[in-house]
């Protein structure tokens, strides 16, 4: 593109959200120029990026450019920029106005979402807000056509959509009816708009048209779904839509200012802008939905293209630690993208980086609660900040490196201070540590008087080891989710604080290797000026994998090609200067699961697809159709980018530039300083040292080594690892080590959950999440269980427990347990768990289990959750203890008899067994595989632990979230008590509840609460005995709702473990309906009664008014298909907020299907779904509302729906009046609506439809 011009300057800059990074490539044999300058700074400038061009071309040429001046650009080659413009607009929500435009009957669809909460011990259910103010239901509808069932509807025309599947238009888009309601946006002052249709993916014609009447009435801006991601899944697709509308008109306007602060000239310069792919676009083809991740994708190509190939082989991750947050990536020899991603709670499908941020970075703050180190994940921010800046903060990670020597205030600017010229305050930084080391120590000598005395320097190194595992937990995910062993990459270190924590971080992954580019502090900004120029161009095209549709698929992509050829040829490139990339997006028949393929070069899509499924996901799936959904191609215009520089070999040794003291693990240590650019290729420094590399400084540790590479770049041997593990004591428990072992086991767990989630072939599992993993002590207490359903929690521990009683000894290394009957601790049938116990010499040391809820096992209906069973084996195959793998064999002819002929013992019961076998094996493997996971990751713990500390700290968080329960208890106690003077004296204070199901059985519930000790007593006497149906709960469900509850009271972070349960008795009367027998079904317990219990509970702490206390359980199918999902409903309202509506509440949290992909898959028609008006319970804080979904079959099937508060409404709280109760109905053919009850089977027909809608939440307070 262009020759070599080296007369002139090449700018380089990324406009961070605090700083402006500049790198300007000017002519001569010079380094370049670095400058860094507040990004937002108006009493001195407007703009940051012109400020800094001014500022070096007044510099190199030695001519003045006044501030009021147009900059002249006759000695600019190019600008490149990355700007978080876009990113700071949607994080402080200062978009432009829009409005979303939707087919009718989806009004609500966006703000539903996948319906899952974001926090689910968040019992305010915080939700982002709208991007959008006003929606606009457009009156059009298309239809999804199946060739097999068209017979049935020979009525419409069927067309031919863009990805080859058969639509049917239903209903025309009408312009009269539009036109009107668009007009009265614009009276709003609206003149930006988002479109979603129904199937505008594959039918994008009433978009196009919805975008032609709102231009030619006077909007500014229209963004189309249909073109931004041409791909199927409606919510992704709109919302993408929606963040795209919102931030354009932004990016524009910024762009547009920029622009014009130069001369005339700038036409003839090369003006690019950095996306969130890692490519570089021109400002008209910059857009919104495009620019989130624009800075940091260029931190992604500055270390990939400086470090890899050139410094090492090893695959690297990428390690950007800033003040608030930490970005992670990995780079292997080629940019690894996803499609969809989530920033600032707005979701975005588009081809990005794959980026992982976590909430900790220099201004996490440090806390100490409950008798564990807590940093993160609130941040102090860049005002007031850590307390050394002077301005009244709170102790952050910065204070602690300042503390330990890591930042030298000596090098640090002198910004600070009213009048901005005084250094770092270390001062009041140490009185600070001082006083919270003082709070630590008494915490401590009240457990053991003993205890020694930590000093501030020991504190402020607990906490920097505690930051370093929080972030080492999203490293450990990245890699790993993808089958990648973390320890053989190297750490590629950036951004201002990371250079501090880089060889503790790398030793805590078991990573040997570490790289810190010359100019880390403004990689992002260097990494723009190594980018080329992307060009995207992707759409629909569904269909089987075979010769045929490979034809069409090249057919497709060499109009792509084209197309995406002359968009680069027009911004100058020549033909030689253009590469172009194919993929497919495939995924096997029956999986929710697609992966974006490249064209390998015997160009065989399904062979690679093969191999990267396997790579991925660790199996195989045999005799399962290929599907195509997306045929993409990325062109890349090559650009002349920046060369590294070389350095000269040293001649002299390392020049050392003072002496500092600096505090390691064992203790203080006189310290050697080095400035990077004294240095010089093939200077060797042993450490401890010190490199001030511009305002980053670099830590090499005490048995580490840096080497000054060819490049400029330091490289950091990691010469030994396991520093902290000798030095942890098993018998005296560590405060700072308590931290960092509750984030190990809760790794743990999770990274189990993600490769059960990466494994397992079911939507249920996979896309659902509807699934949990755990760790155990030897004893089957629970150690961590990762968040997954709140229905599970703490539950398996009764399962452990009880098949550990029952095997007693004859348990053997390579042995792996499975069951799901509900009286050996499962919840019910549907879920089965998988148990693992684990040995060291022989010795049984822990336990590790997942539970995965299988779609299919058996039972009298599809599905397996019959609306009318009345004895347990009615609801499918039931399994008490059974060997699932014996001596390391798998037992598939015994699990599969188990699932496909239960009660074969009892030939008076004939009962369906599994329809799903393949499906049940799938998953099985999965959870076998995820406990592995789990097995290997804590042998890794033992190994670098031993044995002993590793159980110690086992016991030790759950003494810890015992102590944090207790506290709460306490606390509550004394909220709860009308006069707390009485309460000194009595100690306890008691409150009786209870609620109903529809069937009007009684949940009791007696709660005594100790205040001096912190206990509680749950007893649930005065329960209705055993049901005669399938709302009795296992006592494993009323232990999970009880932890579940507890967890949501206490206001931090804490493992859930067995701790949590420690200050609680819960007794519940045997024969209950709570504690039936092992006849009695329970298929509707675990998915029922388990909300009710909650309600229950929460209204006795008071805590918030009732949700709707249901899941909205709905399955339907044939002897072919079968389909099952959970329906959210209002979350009840509390004493500081109201509920949120169209959410998924309480002991559940699983994904509702796509409305596109449910029609795509199914035989179904959505006419509606969105929220159900008014049904919140009205109070001084309103109770969210129900949703309203309705289903039209468009073949005949059977359809199930067990539901409740059909006859009792969810109540409000403190005068809040109640949500309003769920309905069911079936509308018949001739528009009968007929009331189907709470809970009904229904052999349904072709053009029925089935209307749910559900409860609303309970009020809170008298709404006067």
């Amino acid at each position: 593109m262009g020759s070599d011009k080296e007369e002139k300057v090449r700018f380089c800059i990324d406009r961070g959200g605090t700083f402006t990074d500049v790198y300007a490539e000017i002519p001569g044999p010079s380094n370049g120029r670095v400058l860094k300058l507040l990004s937002v700074d108006p009493s001195n400038y407007d703009d940051a990026p012109v400020e800094g061009i001014r500022r070096i071309l007044e510099e190199i040429t030695g001519e003045k450019i006044p501030r009021t001046s147009k900059i002249p650009t006759d000695k600019i080659e190019w600008i490149r920029m990355g700007t978080t413009v876009a990113t700071n607009a949607l994080l402080e929500r200062k978009g432009e106005r829009i409005a979303l435009c939707v087919t009718k009957g989806f009004r609500d669809l966006l703000q539903i979402g996948n319906q899952a909460r974001p926090f689910i011990f968040d019992l305010t259910v915080s939700k982002p807000s709208n991007l959008y103010e006003e929606v606009v239901e457009v009156d059009e509808r298309i239809e999804l056509v199946n060739v097999e069932e068209e017979k049935f509807n020979p009525s419409l025309p069927v067309i031919k959509g863009v990805s080859g599947e058969l639509v049917r238009v239903l209903k025309p888009l009408d312009e009269e009816a539009l036109k009107p309601l668009l007009k009265g946006l614009l009276d709003k002052g609206i003149s930006c708009l988002a479109v979603v249709l129904m199937h505008s993916y594959t039918y994008p014609y009433h978009e196009i048209y919805v975008k032609r009447v709102a231009e030619s009435l006077g909007f500014r801006h229209v963004s189309l779904s249909s073109a931004l991601t041409p791909m199927v899944r409606a919510v992704p697709r709109g919302l993408t839509a929606t963040v795209d509308a919102y931030l354009t008109p932004v990016i524009k306007e910024y762009l547009s200012g920029f622009v014009s602060r130069f001369d005339e000239g700038l036409g003839k310069v090369n003006v690019l802008f950095m996306q969130s792919d890692g490519g570089l676009a021109p400002e008209n083809r910059f857009s919104g939905h495009k620019a989130v991740l624009s800075g940091p994708a260029g931190g992604v190509v500055g270390y990939s293209q400086t470090l890899f190939g050139l410094e090492t082989e090893k695959p690297l991750i990428g390690f950007d630690m800033g003040g608030t947050s930490t970005d992670v990536s990995r780079y292997a020899g080629h940019y690894e993208h996803v499609l969809e991603t989530q920033i600032a709670g707005a979701v975005i499908q588009a081809p990005q980086l794959d980026i992982n941020t976590v909430a900790a970075g220099g201004g996490s703050k440090l806390k100490f609660q409950f008798g564990s180190f807590r940093v993160g994940p609130d941040s102090v921010g860049a005002h007031p900040g850590p307390v050394c800046y002077r301005k009244g903060g709170e102790l952050a990670v910065t204070d602690a490196n300042l503390i330990l020597g890591f930042v030298i205030p000596d090098y640090f600017p002198s910004i600070f201070g009213p009048r901005e010229d005084q250094p770092l305050d270390i001062k009041s930084t140490t009185e600070a540590f001082e006083k919270l080391s003082k709070e630590i120590n008494s915490y401590r000598l009240s457990q053991d008087p003993s205890a020694k005395e930590m000093t501030v320097e020991e504190v402020a190194l607990g906490f920097v080891n505690v930051a370093n595992e929080t972030m080492c937990r999203p490293i450990r995910q990245l890699t790993e989710m993808k089958g990648h062993e973390t320890k053989n990459h190297a750490l590629a270190c950036f951004g201002g604080a990371g250079p501090q924590h880089a060889c503790a971080i790398a030793r805590s992954l078991g990573m040997k290797e570490v790289l810190i580019h010359r100019f880390c502090g403004i990689l992002s900004a260097y990494g723009m000026g190594l980018a080329d120029v992307v060009e995207e161009l992707q759409e629909p095209y569904s269909a089987v994998y075979n010769s045929e549709s490979i034809m069409e698929t090249f057919r497709r992509e060499a109009i792509l090609v084209q197309q995406i050829r002359s968009k680069l040829m027009e911004q100058g490139f020549r033909a030689e200067h253009i590469k172009t990339d194919m993929y497919l997006n495939l995924r096997y028949e029956g999986t929710d699961t697609a992966i974006m393929v490249k064209k390998p070069k015997d160009e065989d899509y399904a062979v690679e697809f093969v191999n990267l499924f396997q790579q991925e996901y660790g199996f195989k799936l045999q005799n399962r159709k290929i599907l195509i959904c997306d045929v993409r191609v990325r062109g890349v215009g090559v650009t002349n980018i920046l060369k590294p520089k070389t350095l000269e070999f040293a001649s002299t040794t390392p020049k050392v530039e003072g002496n500092y003291r600096v505090y390691f693990i064992n203790g203080w240590q006189n310290t050697s300083l080095y400035k990077l650019e004294n240095l010089s290729y093939g200077h060797v420094l042993e450490g401890p040292a010190i490199i001030m590399n511009g305002n980053s400084t670099v830590i090499v540790e005490p048995k580490c080594r840096a080497i000054i590479t060819k490049y400029g770049n330091i490289k950091i041997e990691i010469i030994e690892s396991n520093l902290t593990a000798g030095k942890v004591s098993a018998k005296v428990v560590n405060v700072v080590q308590l931290a960092i072992f509750n984030n190990r086991f809760m790794g743990i767990a999770e990274q189990m959950g993600r490769t059960l989630q990466r494994t397992s072939i079911s939507t249920n599992i996979k896309e659902r999440l509807d699934f949990s993993c755990a760790l155990f002590d030897p004893d089957g207490g629970l150690v961590a269980n990762a968040p997954h359903v709140p229905v599970h929690l703490g539950a398996m521990s009764a399962t452990v427990k009880w098949q550990l009683n029952y095997w007693g000894k004859n348990l053997n290394e390579g042995d792996v347990l499975v069951t799901n009957h509900p009286c050996s601790g499962g919840s019910h049938l549907p879920d089965i768990t998988v148990v693992t116990p684990v040995f060291d010499n022989k010795k049984l040391v822990f336990f590790v289990a997942s539970r995965g809820h299988h779609a299919e096992i058996g039972g009298i209906t599809p599905g397996s959750m019959p609306p009318f069973s009345k004895f347990i084996w009615e609801e499918g195959a039931a399994i008490k203890a059974f060997k699932l793998v014996e001596n390391g064999i798998f037992q598939e002819e015994g699990i599969v008899k188990l699932l496909q002929f239960p009660m074969s013992d009892q030939p008076n019961h004939k009962i369906p067994g599994t329809r799903r076998i393949q499906d049940n094996l799938s998953d099985l493997h999965a959870q076998v595989a995820a406990n592995q996971r789990g097995i290997v990751l804590i042998k890794e713990l033992i190994e670098q632990y031993g044995l002993n500390t590793v159980q110690a700290y086992m016991k030790y968080v759950q003494v810890n979230a015992e102590e944090v329960v207790r506290e709460m208890l306490k606390s509550v106690a004394v909220r709860l008590s009308s006069e707390p003077s009485d309460l000194n004296n009595r100690n306890t204070v008691t409150i009786e509840e209870e609620d109903y199901m529809d069937d009007g059985s009684t949940i009791h519930l007696k709660l005594t609460i100790d205040a001096k000790q912190g206990e509680a007593c749950f007893d649930f006497s005065g329960t209705t005995p055993e049901v005669y149906g399938n709302w009795n709960a296992p006592e494993a469900v009323t232990s999970a709702a009880v932890i579940y509850c507890l967890r949501c009271l206490v206001d931090i972070d804490i493992p859930l473990n067995q701790g949590c349960l420690a200050p609680v008795k819960i007794h519940i009367p045997l024969n209950s309906f709570l504690s039936p027998s092992d006849k009695a079904a329970v298929v509707g317990g675990n998915v029922l009664t388990s909300q009710r219990i909650t309600d229950v509970v929460l209204t006795a702490f008071q805590a918030c008014a009732c949700s709707q206390g249901c899941m909205n359980n709905l399955t339907f199918g044939d002897k072919t298909f079968g389909y099952y999902e959970t329906i959210g409903g209002g979350s009840g309202a509390g004493p500081a907020w109201d509920g949120t509506s169209g959410v998924q509440c309480h002991m559940t949290n699983t994904r509702m299907t796509d409305p596109e992909i449910f029609e795509q898959r199914y035989p179904v028609l959505l006419h509606r779904f969105g929220l159900r008006e008014k049904s919140g319970g009205v109070g001084f804080h309103r109770g969210g509302d129900g949703l309203v979904r309705e289903i039209e079959f468009r073949r005949p099937v059977v359809v199930s729906i067990l539901s409740e508060r059909r006859v009792h409404a969810p109540r409000g709280l403190k005068g809040g009046e109640n949500g309003a109760r769920g309905v069911n109905y079936l509308i018949t053919k001739d528009r009968r609506r007929v009331y189907l009850g709470g809970k009904n089977t229904v052999n349904v027909k072709a053009g029925e439809i089935l209307q749910i809608l559900t409860p609303g939440g309970g009020g809170w307070g008298s709404p006067s």
